[in-house]
């Protein structure tokens, strides 16, 4: 590893199914506590997927914070360290198509540039189905302790990070702007005024039944449309 590696301090998850924010939430406070020096970069990685693996390629330490199901109390903080890091990654994947963290430090490894030192620091979540929830207290609660476990990761490498006089303002934040956590919390309806199973717009009404055999209607479709079999 070089005298003054690259650091990756990197959040991952999706802030709008509660505690699944937790490593975006993590990282984000991070920033609004620490300056980093210019070898270190805080991340939001929320759901990329595939389009954090040039980040991780160039890292020679990465850290990751993570709602992690661990199969432990909610709210228990635990760190994984190396080799052991894909097998725990990615709490709950957003679609089908999506990319787990898993998949992208693979593709660094086969391409011959995972990072020398690995640490994910992850927390077990309470709630995961409530879209457009914020993190659970017991979740949130776990957020200064995982910055402190980074922090005293980087300083093993002899990385010191300055704490800030004064925090930053919340629109100063590395992630989404309008997805900061006051005006998040502030500007969110609460369950009973919204849908937190999803989005309706999304979501199959009363009268939608999905087929018995969907094989059996696309060769109808196909059957009835001309030239669907060209």
């Amino acid at each position: 590893m070089p005298d003054r590696p690259k650091v990756l301090v990197l959040g991952i998850g999706n802030l709008l199914w509660a505690d699944e924010g937790f490593g975006v939430r993590a990282v984000e406070e991070m920033h609004r506590r620490y300056e980093a020096p210019d070898n270190v970069t805080l991340m939001d990685g929320g759901t990329q997927g595939i389009y954090l693996v040039q980040h991780v390629r160039e890292a020679d330490v990465l850290i990751v914070f993570d709602a992690v199901d661990y199969g432990l109390p909610p709210g228990t903080l635990k760190r994984v360290e190396d080799d052991e890091v894909p097998r725990f990654m990615g709490c709950k994947k957003i679609s089908l198509h999506q990319t787990g963290f898993q998949e992208v430090l693979a593709m660094a490894a086969m391409m011959g540039d995972a990072p020398s030192r690995l640490l994910l620091i992850g927390v077990q979540p309470e709630e995961l189905d409530d879209y457009g929830g914020g993190l659970r207290d017991v979740v949130r609660a776990r957020i200064d302790p995982a910055i402190d476990m980074a922090v005293e990761e980087l300083a093993r490498h002899r990385i010191v990070l300055r704490r800030r006089p004064v925090p930053l303002p919340p629109d100063s934040t590395i992630a989404c702007p309008i997805m900061t956590a006051a005006r998040y919390e502030g500007e969110r309806p609460t369950a009973g005024e919204a849908c937190r199973v999803g989005d309706l717009r999304l979501l199959a009404d009363a009268n939608f039944a999905p087929p018995a055999d969907p094989d059996a209607e696309i060769e109808a479709i196909l059957a009835r449309t001309p030239g669907g079999r060209g």
